[in-house]
């Protein structure tokens, strides 16, 4: 079995939110596994404050935080150089 990029997203819900997991999974290939994280759920809260996740939407690739979450808005370029759409 191959091994596959692991791309997190977390959203609370909202139009950004949903805007932020179509870019996602638009970039994402057979070679990304997408998880939404509801920060609804109290799992998902708890995973996100381990990865440092300080607004949302946010992604997380391969379990870290991409750069482009980090204060600033979601960014295809900035997703793809994280990893989101290229193969492990």
């Amino acid at each position: 079995m191959e091994a596959k990029r692991q791309i997190e997203i977390f959203s609370a819900g909202c139009v950004l939110c949903q805007e932020a997991e179509e870019m996602v999974r638009g970039l994402a290939c057979e070679h990304c596994q997408v998880t939404m994280r509801d920060m609804r759920d109290p799992d998902a809260a708890a995973r996100a404050r381990e990865l440092g996740v300080t607004q949302v939407p946010a992604v997380a690739v391969d379990g870290r935080l991409a750069p482009c979450c980090m204060g600033q808005r979601l960014d295809q370029a900035a997703l793809r150089a994280a990893g989101v759409g290229q193969p492990l």
